[in-house]
């Protein structure tokens, strides 16, 4: 019995054809938590999002002035101007609780991502 050859350099672009084949919801995608800035606070104060996938924090910022979304524990720090929605990208996070505030109104914007 004779084995069949196929030349890799034909086999190639045969597999990246087959990848569009997939469809776009097998594909891995980021889990997603949305925050509001609305009279100097976070809405809802308390987010969550699953254990080990990649997260997206989109916060808007209703308020009339310039607020920045800060965590210590998330390695984050970034200004959303009025009107604006922010998307805070973060790798796959650990279970566990990671605190976040306004920068400029810590006494009131205050909140919590929990990983779950």
């Amino acid at each position: 019995m004779t084995a069949l050859r196929f030349p890799l350099t034909r086999l190639l672009p045969l597999l990246s054809l087959s990848l569009l084949a997939v469809p776009p919801l097998a594909l891995a995608q980021d889990a997603t938590v949305r925050v509001v800035i609305q009279d100097h606070h976070f809405q809802p104060e308390e987010l969550h999002a699953p254990a080990g996938r990649d997260l997206v924090i989109e916060v808007e910022n209703r308020d009339a002035a310039v607020e920045e979304f800060e965590s210590y524990d998330l390695d984050r720090e970034q200004r959303v101007k009025p009107g604006e929605t922010l998307k805070v990208r973060l790798a796959a996070l650990s279970r566990g609780r990671y605190p976040f505030f306004g920068d400029f109104h810590r006494r009131t914007a205050q909140g919590v991502l929990v990983v779950e």
